[in-house]
């Protein structure tokens, strides 16, 4: 049987090592990798290893802007999910895209300088 993969065995995205490892962005960063999935916050503490208080005090600021919302609540936990709605979301989407394109382009680039060119 398969192990299951976890959001912290991933490794690191565009988001994370382009603007760093905050507790902030990790949070934003497990969203915006999974946007279709909904968090309890105990989940969100243990994909990302962190103490339920750093949790706490950082999404408190997303969900006052507006950039997490509330999806569902499932017995007393409250579900979250991230507001694709939201302009700021939007934008780090495009960035996410534009900087994953340019990466492409690069990587695909060294691949056509490397290959030598065997001529008959």
């Amino acid at each position: 049987m398969a192990k299951e993969v976890r959001y912290k065995d991933t490794g690191d995205t565009i988001l994370l090592k382009a603007f760093g490892y905050s507790p902030k962005l990790r949070i934003l960063d497990i969203f915006l990798t999974c946007p279709y999935l909904d968090f309890s916050k105990n989940e969100l503490t243990k994909e990302l290893g962190i103490s339920k208080q750093t949790l706490y005090r950082n999404f408190k600021d997303l969900e006052e802007l507006g950039v997490v919302k509330p999806s569902r609540k499932i017995g007393r936990a409250t579900m979250y999910r991230i507001n694709r709605e939201h302009p700021l979301v939007k934008r780090l989407d495009e960035m996410i895209n534009e900087i994953s394109l340019q990466i492409a382009d690069q990587e695909a680039q060294k691949q056509a300088q490397a290959v030598p060119v065997s001529k008959k």
